[in-house]
């Protein structure tokens, strides 16, 4: 197969570039939160994030069927809803946040899929876990390129602060009251991501777009930006690898996205610039010598 023909479901195909577009604008934006949740050591809270949408969608959906509208602020009130109760209960209780984020995270997952079944098909109940990619339309496309916009431009006004609060909470607490302003503006925006990518991947993939190139990046960049700039450009590359193996073997578009970010985190793993098996091999046998 020639290059041409590989890529020339993008050529001829609308719903190949809106597709793409959309997975591209998600990574955009999605990417780099990612990073700034692995620094934090909060992988898995992206994780329980995405199934705490999901209650909020069914109820969306229960009140006027695949709205994206409805959906879209159901997701992103019960989304917020779970972060602040989370939030509350690690801080009156001995249970730590990340205890609390898996707590809510099951009781969301049960509940969202018990409303989506009560009214809708399996289909209904498939398309809001895994979502339709390949169905994006003008709407969608807009919600996520606007969501990926605002996510840029608030990670601008309140880097400084986010990262300093990865690295170093306690000081950030000392000099200034920027430390809460930034942590709800960073849960508003993985919430908004989470949201405004589960019409294209589902609830239960949309969190591999996130996670899986920001953890990949950590092989191939020391620095934040760094990390952040390598894991938007694997995540578009998953994107379009996905896409790609989707159309030409007929496969479901959201996992074969997720497997293609999945292979290149074990491509990372194995032979990345930093920390990777590879370069601690090699490490050991430089200072063997």
């Amino acid at each position: 197969m020639t290059p041409a023909e590989l890529f020339a479901p993008f050529v001829e195909y609308g719903f190949m570039r809106r597709a793409l577009a959309g997975c591209i604008a998600l990574s955009a934006g999605s990417c780099p939160l990612g990073v700034l949740l692995v620094l934090r050591r909060m992988s898995l809270v992206g994780d329980a994030m995405s199934h705490a949408i999901l209650p909020g969608a069914a109820i969306g959906f229960l009140v006027a069927g695949l709205s994206l509208l409805a959906m879209t602020i159901g997701g992103l009130v019960t989304g917020l809803a779970v972060a602040v109760f989370a939030g509350v209960v690690s801080r009156l209780t001995p249970l730590r946040e990340d205890a609390s984020f898996a707590a809510f995270y099951l009781i969301s997952l049960g509940l969202g899929v018990l409303i989506v079944s009560l009214r809708g098909s399996s289909v209904d109940l498939l398309h809001v876990l895994f979502g339709t990619v390949l169905a994006l339309n003008d709407p969608a496309l807009i919600l996520i390129l606007t969501i990926t916009t605002l996510t840029l431009v608030a990670l601008a006004a309140v880097y400084r602060p986010l990262v300093m609060e990865c690295l170093d909470p306690g000081f950030l607490r000392v000099i200034g009251r920027a430390g809460p302003v930034a942590h709800m503006t960073f849960v508003t925006l993985v919430v908004l991501n989470l949201v405004g990518g589960f019409h294209a991947l589902g609830t239960l993939m949309v969190v591999g777009l996130m996670m899986l190139p920001a953890a990949a990046a950590r092989f191939w960049a020391e620095t934040v930006p760094g990390q952040m700039a390598v894991a938007v450009a694997l995540g578009s590359a998953s994107s379009v690898a996905g896409l790609l193996l989707s159309y030409h073997a007929s496969v479901p578009a959201s996992p074969a996205i997720i497997l293609s970010a999945g292979a290149l985190y074990l491509a990372s793993v194995s032979c990345g610039r930093h920390g990777s098996i590879a370069a601690s091999v090699i490490r050991l046998r430089h200072l063997e010598r």
